[in-house]
């Protein structure tokens, strides 16, 4: 689970765990990335801090294609598979897709322009060979 954690009032991993316990995923199965603040990062460290190199990534449909892009970018096999959305943000959904292309614009300019750098750490591989 990667997401923005940057204070103690938002944590998306934490959500998103408690979220996939309640619906019966074993917490011994669940990995927790606390510095996936923006997606460029968490596809980043998937790779490089947690030595994927498939992945099956799954968000709103309306940023999907855009996390696969960037996953592909940095090496990795990458599928992705839409979640259902709320009722709230489908009464939303012009307002997330014009951020979305702000968001996917911003992408190309990190990739091929800016190539920041990610929020690094210690390797921390899920899957020890």
């Amino acid at each position: 689970m990667s997401g923005d954690n940057s204070s103690i009032y938002y944590n998306e991993p934490g959500a998103m765990t408690n979220y996939a316990i309640e619906q019966g995923i074993p917490e011994s199965d669940i990995v927790q990335d606390y510095a996936g603040r923006r997606t460029y990062d968490t596809c980043y460290r998937a790779k490089e801090i947690f030595g994927l190199e498939s992945v099956i990534v799954t968000t709103q449909q309306y940023h999907l294609s855009r996390m696969v892009f960037l996953c592909e970018q940095f090496g990795l096999n990458t599928s992705g598979v839409p979640v259902k959305q709320s009722d709230y943000l489908i009464n939303r959904y012009m307002m997330w897709n014009v951020r979305e292309v702000l968001a996917t614009v911003a992408a190309y300019i990190d990739i091929y322009i800016l190539k920041p750098e990610p929020i690094l750490g210690s390797p921390e591989p899920i899957f020890t060979p």
